[in-house]
């Protein structure tokens, strides 16, 4: 059974996900619900997926189309965690291997993760410096403003 028949039989809390387009099976587009007691709470962030030829042996790159301000989301929209990272050992020795991408991982554990992070940040290895600084240092200040008008954003686009 394909990932997207399995989404759709058994769809999870907080994304929706399936093919742009029925002809090419390496193209995701997915749309998160910004977390329920988090900043991004009633944003609805659109994100591509997009899968090598050798999935499952490499992870896919995900992007968000939406704007979206988070230490772990570099300023053009690209994901920086460690489940989308190749596999193996980490040469700055930042992450363990069994954080990094293993075959076993789904579109379905991808999009927990990215909730969870959109949840709780890892400001100490940012793809966006400048959110990671106001994370740090006042979240509740120019991070939550900045953060706020994305959700907004989001909102006015989200049935564009």
């Amino acid at each position: 059974m394909t990932q997207n028949l399995k989404l759709n039989k058994n769809p999870v809390e907080g994304f929706s996900a399936g093919l742009i387009d029925d002809e090419d099976i390496y193209k995701w587009e997915v749309v998160i619900i910004g977390p329920q007691d988090t900043l991004f709470e009633g944003g609805f962030f659109k994100a591509y997926l997009t899968f090598p030829y050798d999935y499952p042996l490499r992870p896919p790159k995900m992007k968000f189309i939406t704007e979206i301000w988070h230490p772990n989301v570099a300023k053009n929209g690209d994901v920086c965690i460690s489940i989308l990272h190749e596999p193996g050992e980490d040469k700055f020795g930042y992450e363990k291997p069994e954080e990094r991408w293993l075959p076993i991982h789904t579109v379905e554990t991808i999009m927990i993760s990215v909730i969870s992070m959109l949840a709780d940040p890892n400001s100490d290895s940012p793809a966006n410096v400048d959110a990671a600084k106001e994370w740090r240092e006042d979240p509740n200040g120019e991070f939550k403003r900045k953060v706020a008008r994305c959700v907004r954003k989001s909102q006015e686009m989200a049935f564009d």
